[in-house]
Protein backbone atom coordinates (compact mmCIF):
# COMPACT_ATOMS: atom_id res chain seq x y z
CA UNK A 1 0.00 0.00 0.00
CA UNK A 2 1.75 3.07 -0.66
CA UNK A 3 0.40 6.62 1.15
CA UNK A 4 0.38 9.77 -0.85
CA UNK A 5 1.74 13.15 0.95
CA UNK A 6 0.64 16.17 0.32
CA UNK A 7 3.16 19.50 -0.90
CA UNK A 8 -0.12 21.66 -1.20
CA UNK A 9 -1.24 23.10 -4.45
CA UNK A 10 1.38 24.26 -7.21
CA UNK A 11 -0.22 27.40 -9.09
CA UNK A 12 1.56 27.23 -13.21
CA UNK A 13 1.20 29.84 -15.76
CA UNK A 14 1.39 29.12 -19.10
CA UNK A 15 0.77 24.92 -18.30
CA UNK A 16 -0.71 23.95 -21.16
CA UNK A 17 2.55 22.76 -23.33
CA UNK A 18 6.14 23.29 -23.29
CA UNK A 19 8.42 24.03 -20.31
CA UNK A 20 5.21 24.40 -18.07
CA UNK A 21 3.66 20.94 -18.98
CA UNK A 22 6.46 19.04 -18.05
CA UNK A 23 6.96 21.22 -14.47
CA UNK A 24 3.14 20.33 -14.29
CA UNK A 25 4.42 16.13 -14.59
CA UNK A 26 7.09 16.84 -12.53
CA UNK A 27 5.24 18.51 -9.73
CA UNK A 28 2.23 16.23 -9.89
CA UNK A 29 5.28 13.33 -9.21
CA UNK A 30 6.68 15.16 -6.33
CA UNK A 31 2.83 15.18 -4.28
CA UNK A 32 1.91 18.83 -5.62
CA UNK A 33 -1.94 19.21 -6.56
CA UNK A 34 -1.49 21.70 -9.52
CA UNK A 35 -3.87 24.48 -10.20
CA UNK A 36 -3.03 24.67 -14.51
CA UNK A 37 -3.23 28.35 -16.31
CA UNK A 38 -3.20 29.12 -19.74
CA UNK A 39 -4.55 31.11 -22.77
CA UNK A 40 -5.05 27.25 -24.65
CA UNK A 41 -8.49 26.47 -22.78
CA UNK A 42 -8.30 22.94 -25.29
CA UNK A 43 -4.55 22.48 -24.15
CA UNK A 44 -5.35 23.04 -20.47
CA UNK A 45 -8.29 20.38 -20.48
CA UNK A 46 -6.12 17.73 -22.62
CA UNK A 47 -3.00 18.56 -20.25
CA UNK A 48 -5.38 17.88 -17.13
CA UNK A 49 -6.52 14.60 -18.69
CA UNK A 50 -3.20 13.36 -18.90
CA UNK A 51 -2.51 14.22 -15.33
CA UNK A 52 -5.76 12.04 -14.33
CA UNK A 53 -3.55 8.86 -13.41
CA UNK A 54 -1.37 11.07 -10.92
CA UNK A 55 -3.82 10.56 -8.88
CA UNK A 56 -3.32 14.43 -7.52
CA UNK A 57 -6.09 17.43 -7.85
CA UNK A 58 -5.98 19.22 -10.73
CA UNK A 59 -7.66 22.40 -11.78
CA UNK A 60 -7.58 24.54 -14.72
CA UNK A 61 -7.99 28.18 -15.30
CA UNK A 62 -8.08 29.71 -18.66
CA UNK A 63 -6.82 32.79 -18.82
CA UNK A 64 -5.39 35.80 -21.33
CA UNK A 65 -2.49 36.91 -18.85
CA UNK A 66 -2.05 39.85 -21.21
CA UNK A 67 -5.71 41.05 -19.87
CA UNK A 68 -5.89 42.69 -16.37
CA UNK A 69 -9.32 41.22 -15.97
CA UNK A 70 -7.88 37.52 -16.52
CA UNK A 71 -4.41 38.34 -14.10
CA UNK A 72 -6.69 39.81 -11.39
CA UNK A 73 -8.76 36.45 -11.45
CA UNK A 74 -5.15 34.59 -11.39
CA UNK A 75 -4.31 36.95 -8.49
CA UNK A 76 -7.32 36.60 -6.53
CA UNK A 77 -6.93 33.07 -6.04
CA UNK A 78 -3.17 33.18 -5.20
CA UNK A 79 -4.36 35.65 -2.40
CA UNK A 80 -7.10 33.68 -0.96
CA UNK A 81 -6.38 29.41 -1.84
CA UNK A 82 -4.84 28.95 0.78
CA UNK A 83 -3.59 25.51 -0.15
CA UNK A 84 -1.28 26.95 -2.63
CA UNK A 85 2.30 26.58 -1.77
CA UNK A 86 4.54 27.20 -5.03
CA UNK A 87 3.88 29.45 -7.67
CA UNK A 88 6.16 28.85 -11.30
CA UNK A 89 5.82 32.19 -12.98
CA UNK A 90 6.51 30.61 -16.41
CA UNK A 91 3.88 32.07 -19.09
CA UNK A 92 5.87 34.40 -21.25
CA UNK A 93 6.45 35.23 -25.28
CA UNK A 94 9.68 36.27 -27.00
CA UNK A 95 10.63 38.06 -30.27
CA UNK A 96 14.03 37.23 -32.11
CA UNK A 97 13.22 40.62 -34.66
CA UNK A 98 15.39 43.92 -33.83
CA UNK A 99 13.57 46.45 -32.27
CA UNK A 100 13.53 49.11 -35.19
CA UNK A 101 12.06 46.19 -37.20
CA UNK A 102 9.19 44.66 -34.46
CA UNK A 103 5.90 45.80 -34.01
CA UNK A 104 5.08 47.84 -31.30
CA UNK A 105 1.50 46.20 -30.38
CA UNK A 106 3.48 42.71 -30.32
CA UNK A 107 6.23 44.32 -27.88
CA UNK A 108 3.66 46.06 -25.27
CA UNK A 109 2.17 42.22 -25.72
CA UNK A 110 5.42 41.22 -24.34
CA UNK A 111 6.01 43.50 -21.75
CA UNK A 112 2.23 42.61 -20.57
CA UNK A 113 3.03 38.94 -20.01
CA UNK A 114 6.85 38.77 -19.31
CA UNK A 115 6.81 41.63 -16.52
CA UNK A 116 3.73 43.02 -15.46
CA UNK A 117 1.52 39.87 -15.12
CA UNK A 118 4.72 37.86 -13.43
CA UNK A 119 4.99 41.22 -11.28
CA UNK A 120 0.87 41.07 -10.61
CA UNK A 121 0.95 37.52 -9.69
CA UNK A 122 4.15 37.67 -7.60
CA UNK A 123 2.98 40.75 -5.36
CA UNK A 124 -0.14 38.24 -5.25
CA UNK A 125 1.38 35.10 -3.62
CA UNK A 126 4.39 36.28 -1.59
CA UNK A 127 2.45 38.24 0.84
CA UNK A 128 0.07 35.29 1.49
CA UNK A 129 3.07 33.10 1.32
CA UNK A 130 5.06 35.15 3.93
CA UNK A 131 1.75 35.34 6.11
CA UNK A 132 1.48 31.40 6.25
CA UNK A 133 5.27 31.31 6.63
CA UNK A 134 6.27 29.27 3.91
CA UNK A 135 5.98 28.73 -0.19
CA UNK A 136 7.53 28.80 -2.97
CA UNK A 137 8.02 31.34 -5.87
CA UNK A 138 9.69 29.97 -9.42
CA UNK A 139 10.15 33.03 -11.85
CA UNK A 140 11.35 31.40 -16.01
CA UNK A 141 13.78 34.43 -16.81
CA UNK A 142 16.08 33.43 -19.59
CA UNK A 143 19.95 33.71 -20.45
CA UNK A 144 19.37 36.45 -22.53
CA UNK A 145 19.02 38.15 -19.62
CA UNK A 146 22.71 38.42 -19.09
CA UNK A 147 23.48 38.06 -23.05
CA UNK A 148 21.14 41.08 -24.24
CA UNK A 149 23.67 41.40 -27.51
CA UNK A 150 22.18 38.12 -29.09
CA UNK A 151 18.21 38.44 -28.94
CA UNK A 152 15.39 41.18 -29.01
CA UNK A 153 16.17 43.74 -26.61
CA UNK A 154 12.77 43.87 -25.45
CA UNK A 155 12.89 40.07 -24.78
CA UNK A 156 16.10 40.59 -23.64
CA UNK A 157 15.09 43.76 -21.20
CA UNK A 158 11.79 41.58 -20.00
CA UNK A 159 13.76 38.99 -18.79
CA UNK A 160 16.57 41.07 -16.99
CA UNK A 161 13.67 42.28 -15.41
CA UNK A 162 12.87 38.92 -13.91
CA UNK A 163 16.00 37.89 -13.02
CA UNK A 164 16.33 41.42 -10.96
CA UNK A 165 12.97 41.05 -9.40
CA UNK A 166 13.98 37.36 -8.20
CA UNK A 167 17.39 38.17 -6.70
CA UNK A 168 15.42 41.32 -4.63
CA UNK A 169 12.52 39.20 -3.50
CA UNK A 170 15.06 36.95 -1.61
CA UNK A 171 16.18 40.22 -0.12
CA UNK A 172 12.86 41.31 0.87
CA UNK A 173 11.41 38.11 2.24
CA UNK A 174 14.41 36.70 3.89
CA UNK A 175 13.43 35.27 7.19
CA UNK A 176 9.50 35.01 5.93
CA UNK A 177 10.04 31.14 5.17
CA UNK A 178 9.65 31.71 1.34
CA UNK A 179 12.17 30.37 -1.78
CA UNK A 180 12.30 32.07 -4.55
CA UNK A 181 14.34 30.77 -7.52
CA UNK A 182 14.98 32.58 -11.04
CA UNK A 183 15.60 29.75 -13.53
CA UNK A 184 17.47 31.08 -17.00
CA UNK A 185 17.38 28.67 -19.59
CA UNK A 186 18.76 28.70 -22.84
CA UNK A 187 17.76 27.66 -26.29
CA UNK A 188 15.11 24.97 -25.12
CA UNK A 189 12.93 22.60 -27.61
CA UNK A 190 9.72 24.16 -26.86
CA UNK A 191 7.19 25.95 -29.63
CA UNK A 192 8.87 29.39 -28.39
CA UNK A 193 11.27 29.85 -31.42
CA UNK A 194 8.54 29.66 -33.83
CA UNK A 195 5.87 31.47 -31.98
CA UNK A 196 8.79 33.99 -31.50
CA UNK A 197 9.78 33.84 -35.44
CA UNK A 198 13.09 31.57 -35.42
CA UNK A 199 12.39 28.04 -36.34
CA UNK A 200 14.02 25.72 -34.06
CA UNK A 201 15.99 24.47 -37.03
CA UNK A 202 17.78 27.42 -37.73
CA UNK A 203 19.95 26.64 -34.63
CA UNK A 204 22.83 24.37 -33.58
CA UNK A 205 21.82 20.71 -32.57
CA UNK A 206 24.54 21.47 -29.78
CA UNK A 207 22.82 24.69 -27.77
CA UNK A 208 19.60 23.41 -28.07
CA UNK A 209 18.16 21.58 -24.18
CA UNK A 210 15.14 19.48 -24.41
CA UNK A 211 12.48 20.86 -22.15
CA UNK A 212 12.70 17.92 -19.95
CA UNK A 213 16.21 18.52 -19.18
CA UNK A 214 15.61 21.66 -18.38
CA UNK A 215 13.25 21.43 -16.21
CA UNK A 216 14.87 18.12 -14.20
CA UNK A 217 18.09 20.28 -13.89
CA UNK A 218 16.01 23.21 -12.93
CA UNK A 219 14.37 21.56 -9.98
CA UNK A 220 17.71 19.39 -9.25
CA UNK A 221 18.68 23.16 -8.67
CA UNK A 222 15.64 24.06 -6.34
CA UNK A 223 16.57 21.18 -4.30
CA UNK A 224 19.97 22.37 -3.63
CA UNK A 225 19.39 26.17 -2.71
CA UNK A 226 20.16 27.87 -5.76
CA UNK A 227 18.55 31.63 -6.24
CA UNK A 228 19.69 31.63 -9.57
CA UNK A 229 19.81 28.73 -12.01
CA UNK A 230 21.49 28.40 -15.82
CA UNK A 231 20.61 24.46 -16.51
CA UNK A 232 23.50 24.34 -18.80
CA UNK A 233 26.33 26.30 -16.71
CA UNK A 234 28.87 23.84 -16.27
CA UNK A 235 30.61 25.48 -13.20
CA UNK A 236 28.31 26.79 -11.02
CA UNK A 237 31.43 28.96 -9.84
CA UNK A 238 31.82 31.22 -13.27
CA UNK A 239 28.03 32.50 -11.97
CA UNK A 240 29.32 32.99 -8.34
CA UNK A 241 32.53 34.93 -9.85
CA UNK A 242 30.21 37.14 -11.58
CA UNK A 243 27.81 37.94 -9.09
CA UNK A 244 30.85 38.51 -6.91
CA UNK A 245 32.15 41.28 -9.16
CA UNK A 246 28.51 42.75 -9.89
CA UNK A 247 28.41 43.15 -5.92
CA UNK A 248 31.95 44.52 -5.30
CA UNK A 249 30.79 47.55 -7.70
CA UNK A 250 28.56 48.43 -4.65
CA UNK A 251 30.73 50.65 -2.37
CA UNK A 252 31.22 53.02 -5.46
CA UNK A 253 27.91 53.24 -7.14
CA UNK A 254 26.69 56.12 -5.47
CA UNK A 255 28.84 58.99 -4.16
CA UNK A 256 29.24 62.73 -2.82
CA UNK A 257 31.11 63.41 -6.38
CA UNK A 258 31.72 62.44 -9.50
CA UNK A 259 34.67 60.19 -10.71
CA UNK A 260 37.92 61.76 -11.35
CA UNK A 261 37.90 61.05 -15.17
CA UNK A 262 34.78 63.45 -15.41
CA UNK A 263 36.06 66.15 -13.78
CA UNK A 264 38.00 67.62 -16.72
CA UNK A 265 35.54 69.71 -19.06
CA UNK A 266 35.85 68.56 -22.65
CA UNK A 267 34.19 70.94 -25.26
CA UNK A 268 31.50 68.78 -27.06
CA UNK A 269 31.88 69.30 -31.13
CA UNK A 270 29.09 71.19 -32.77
Amino acid sequence: MTTQTNKGTALITGASSGIGAIYADRLAEQDYDLILVARDAGGLKAKANALAGTGRTVRTVAADLTKPADIAEVAAILRNDETITLLLNNAGIGATAPLLASDIDALEAMIDLNVTALTCLTRAAAPAFAQRGRGTIINISSVTALTPELFNGVYAASKAYVLVLTQALQHELAGTGVRVQAVLPGATATTFWATAGLPLSNLPASIVMTPDQMVDAALAGLAQGELVTIPSLPDAGDWTAFENARKALAPNLSKSKPAARYAEKVALSA
